[in-house]
């Protein structure tokens, strides 16, 4: 999810799909988030195969629309990281209109995401079986994907056999980089999912 100006709500609602918060009411999206579509993130998780068990990282997280289908799907532990204070106390009043307020296994954290990656991989190294990465993009600026990816190979963050899902749009695929591989993209209109791993890991 996109974060940008937290402000005025969109009138886009998301749910949950599956597991057991399925067809739970997600809420409003806040002004300046870019949601996955519940389409994409129902064809995303029939991808994926079962996450249970699974710790979870949902990076740039907005709406934690991501993170939350995982742990509706039975994953162990999610970790969202929203830079927007706005957007992550939209985050914190969604958890708790879920029931889910002061879930131990559920954990917000307010930072930029190359600052909690580095904080992660001090406090909880080879930690997370699963990374969603969807970071703001601005035509004709720089995206902050290369540099986050490089950084989440290479800080230790990730267990052995971990995957990255890069969210972002079809004009603008990722380049290749260094000692990571591109397992398996898809495209959903103008949304191109990337599937990542360590270039030394098998399939």
């Amino acid at each position: 999810m996109r974060a940008r100006r937290p402000s005025r709500s969109w009138t886009v609602k998301l749910r949950i799909i599956s597991g057991h918060l399925r067809g739970r009411d997600l809420g409003r999206v806040p002004d300046g988030v870019r949601p996955t579509t519940d389409r994409v993130r129902e064809s995303l998780f029939s991808s994926l195969g079962s996450v249970g068990e699974c710790s979870i990282l949902d990076l740039f997280a907005g709406t934690g629309a991501l993170g939350l289908e995982a742990y509706s799907r039975g994953a162990e532990r999610v970790v969202f990281v929203e830079r927007s204070k706005g957007v992550a106390r939209a985050l914190q009043k969604r958890l708790a209109s879920l029931g889910l307020a002061g879930e131990e296994a559920l954990q917000v954290v307010v930072s930029d995401a190359r600052r909690a990656v580095q904080r992660l991989s001090e406090s909880d190294p080879a930690a997370f079986d699963l990374v969603f990465v969807d970071p703001p993009y601005v035509e004709g600026g720089e995206s902050e994907r290369e540099p986050i990816l490089s950084m989440l190979f290479g800080a230790g963050v990730l267990r052995p056999d971990a995957t990255v899902v890069v969210e972002g749009p079809t004009r603008h695929p990722l380049p290749p980089l260094p000692g990571i591989r591109v397992v398996d993209e898809r495209r959903y209109g103008d949304t191109l999912l990337t599937w990542l791993r360590a270039a030394d890991r098998p399939d």
